[in-house]
């Protein structure tokens, strides 16, 4: 529900949908941070294998982000860093933002991103990355997502913006 209706998705509806009670989904997840947690608590771990494999590359590990996003829109509202009532939920943020900023240290040194550029940056971005998806029909989203990446990319490679 959340990857079709979106983060406002009714409660009433996804409890429907899952079959159970909303006394049931509620006694679970008592707020939508909780539930939106357990539904996204495998893609942070998912990036987090990610990062910790001595292989992969920081360009890997934003394409598992931007593919995770291209799938669910809603992953975003789990990551970006505002505040939520959830501690857990805000601790997902909190541990992609760490294993992002530990890939980007790596990339600085290499001189393959831009010095200024930190963790919350590269947040901001997919931000707006998915604000782009959110609009984008379903069957042209993978070819956004493709263009979308490009320029991020090349953002964070590029020289800084003067202005």
């Amino acid at each position: 529900m959340f990857a079709t209706q979106g983060f406002a998705a009714p409660l009433s509806l996804i409890a429907r949908t899952a079959g159970v009670g909303q006394g049931s989904l509620y006694r679970h997840f008592p707020t939508r941070e909780s539930l939106a947690l357990a539904v996204f608590d495998e893609n942070i771990v998912e990036l987090q294998d990610m990062a910790a494999d001595p292989d992969s590359t920081l360009d890997d590990l934003f394409r598992l982000l931007v593919d995770q996003i291209t799938t669910s829109i809603v992953f975003v509202e789990v990551i970006k860093p505002v505040s939520f009532g959830d501690s857990r939920l805000n601790s997902a943020g909190t541990r992609l933002t760490d294993l992002l900023e530990g890939r980007l240290e790596e990339a600085r040194r290499a001189g393959k991103i831009r010095e200024s550029v930190t963790a919350e940056d590269v947040i901001l971005a997919i931000a707006m990355f998915a604000a782009i998806m959110e609009r984008t029909a379903e069957c042209s989203r993978k070819e956004v997502a493709h263009s979308a990446w490009n320029l991020l990319v090349q953002g964070l490679a590029g020289p800084a913006a003067v202005g």
